[in-house]
């Protein structure tokens, strides 16, 4: 799946942006909203095609999902600053937690949003010169959510092993379970 529009975009010069998400509805809309701002879109909806969009063209703007079908979103933000050192990525996710922000931070990110992210927000942080501080979050994650975050985080790190995930965090493994089969605390 690719689009492509030109125009002038928001840096005045090179206004190629990729979007690399699996969601296709959500990728779609994101795209056609970036388009109207001004930006030369690209979608890809794997990290194989994603590195592949990375290869032919390195856009200088991005918009990368964490978690895609055939992988992380991290390996894209990884090849992309390193073909294109003034890019500038935003990494979206759903599972947001502080160790993959800083992990995505340090691989070159400019921000990271937890979705549903909608594209004045996108917008704002591909845009922004970073010396405008972002308001407080209204809804910041609550306690336990932020535990249940972490448990899931060493959970995906110890490849979905219970006894292994248990053991690291020090937690018997019926009630690792327990924790794993309920839904995540708002």
């Amino acid at each position: 799946m690719m689009q492509t529009s030109e125009g002038a975009g928001p840096s005045g010069t090179d206004n190629t942006l990729l979007i690399v998400d699996d969601d296709k509805p959500f990728l779609q809309r994101l795209g056609r909203a970036m388009e109207q701002r001004g930006f030369a879109v690209e979608t890809a909806d794997t990290v194989a095609e994603g590195l592949a969009r990375v290869a032919a063209r390195p856009p200088a703007y991005a918009v990368v999902d964490m978690r895609l079908g055939d992988g992380n979103g991290l390996d894209v933000i990884e090849r992309l600053r390193e073909t294109r050192e003034d890019s500038r990525v935003i990494m979206l996710t759903g599972y947001g937690n502080i160790a993959t922000a800083v992990t995505a931070v340090k691989l070159g990110a400019v921000d990271y949003l937890a979705k549903p992210a909608d594209a004045d927000e996108v917008y704002q942080a591909l845009t922004s010169n970073g010396e405008v501080k972002a308001p407080p979050p209204e809804n910041p994650m609550s306690a336990d959510r932020v535990r249940w975050e972490h448990i899931q985080r060493i959970y995906e790190l110890c490849d979905r092993n219970v006894s292994e995930t248990a053991r690291r965090l020090n937690m018997h493994r019926r009630t690792l379970q327990r924790i794993l089969a309920k839904r995540a605390p708002r």
